[in-house]
């Protein structure tokens, strides 16, 4: 069984926002898959359904970005999920432009504080990630939280709307051909 997380903020205020990619792929895969709303557990939405030709959760946590760590760690726990092989976390990043997707088996947070507290929660940077790329801060200046928090500009929004598509694909390939599989597939950079 796999644990699909996608990280993001709750409630209207975040909708659409670039922090929010990790619920936004979840979304996707729901729509695609029809899967249905099994509750809220753990300070997290989730449903349970078959992708790939595995049985998945898939969960949005509710605790606010910088918190996912808890929800996460409760549901590895409670589902019994080995965070290495069945752990996938859904993200944006700010260091791959909009439209671009990354996939890594393990690796350090990168400063992204959602990550920060998975590891911090799991004890392990050892899981599986898709990176949605959301785009730098236009300039040095600018606050972090206030880009994140952001929505995007229309030029990039057909591009954003096109990686949402292909993060979601990828985590179907990771589900059924494996990490290595996807990676060689996904990770070669899209030109618009």
């Amino acid at each position: 069984m796999f644990l699909i997380a996608g990280l993001g903020n709750p409630g209207k205020k975040y909708e659409g926002t670039r922090h929010n990619m990790g619920f936004d792929v979840i979304d996707y895969l729901i729509e695609k898959y029809s899967v249905p709303q099994s509750g809220v557990k753990f300070n997290a939405m989730y449903g349970k359904d078959v992708i790939g030709g595995d049985k998945v959760i898939l969960m949005k946590p509710l605790s606010f970005m910088n918190l996912s760590g808890g929800p996460v760690r409760d549901m590895v726990n409670f589902f019994k999920i080995d965070p290495e092989r069945e752990l996938i976390v859904v993200y944006d990043d700010i260091d791959l432009e909009p439209g671009q997707i990354r996939i890594r088996e393990k690796g350090s947070a990168g400063g992204h504080n959602g990550i920060k507290d998975i590891i911090r929660q799991l004890g392990t940077d050892k899981f599986m990630r898709v990176k949605v790329g959301v785009g730098a801060k236009p300039d040095k200046n600018w606050d972090l939280a206030d880009h994140v928090l952001g929505r995007f500009a229309d030029s990039d929004r057909k591009l954003v709307d096109e990686a949402i598509k292909r993060a979601g694909d990828a985590v179907e390939m990771m589900i059924a051909d494996g990490v290595q599989a996807a990676m060689n597939q996904y990770n070669r950079k899209q030109v618009p």
